[in-house]
């Protein structure tokens, strides 16, 4: 999972103008990085170009998705991302980023700004915190976590059963269960084993 580029624009009547940007091109040899960022550039402002005022959408060019929005009020954003990067956090780190560009700089240098006139710092940090997206978004990295204790669970078992014991030989062996709980066991057992699949 990877972020490649983070862009704020002003979608304008005919066209799009770029405010700032951020760029993680390392993965790219060091003579491509300049066309490839270029390239990036131009994509997202022909993306911001053709998306409808209060529009989200995602892109897919070759092997990255482009995710962008654009708020009511013309200011975009958009990230360029590889097909694994979750969705959701492209849009969350998008939103973010657009509230806090709105609060921080003026809507009147939206239209004529450029990135040299704008002055935002904040873009490249948020790419380099949104790189991991486990740990820049708390619901990811809660359902990371999930999936790690599932998938525990799931060792956990196949671990009794791989020792040759069959939960029905533990609950007639076990000392504590008593005879009524035995047989409500064997009865939901019973109940259970004709909705079984196979």
């Amino acid at each position: 999972m990877k972020l490649y580029s983070l862009s704020v624009l002003h979608k304008g009547a005919t066209k799009s103008n770029l405010l700032k940007s951020a760029y993680d091109l390392s993965s790219f040899s060091f003579f491509q990085r300049s066309s490839v960022q270029e390239f990036m550039t131009f994509t997202s402002a022909l993306i911001v170009e053709r998306s409808a005022h209060g529009s989200r959408a995602s892109v897919k060019e070759q092997e990255y998705l482009c995710h962008v929005y654009v708020r009511n009020d013309s200011l975009s954003a958009v990230v360029i991302a590889d097909s694994e990067y979750p969705q959701r956090v492209a849009f969350t780190l998008l939103d973010k980023v657009l509230e806090e560009f709105s609060r921080q700089v003026e809507s009147i240098d939206w239209p004529s700004g450029n990135p040299d006139t704008i002055n935002y710092k904040a873009l490249d940090i948020h790419l380099a915190k949104y790189q991991n997206p486990r740990e820049a978004d708390a619901m990811t990295k809660v359902q990371a976590e999930l999936d790690e204790t599932k998938i525990i669970l799931h060792n956990t078992m196949e671990s009794l059963l791989e020792r040759g014991e069959k939960l029905d030989d533990l609950v007639q062996k076990s000392e504590h269960l008593g005879n009524q709980s035995k047989a409500f066991y064997k009865t939901a057992r019973k109940q259970n084993s004709c909705c079984e699949v196979m």
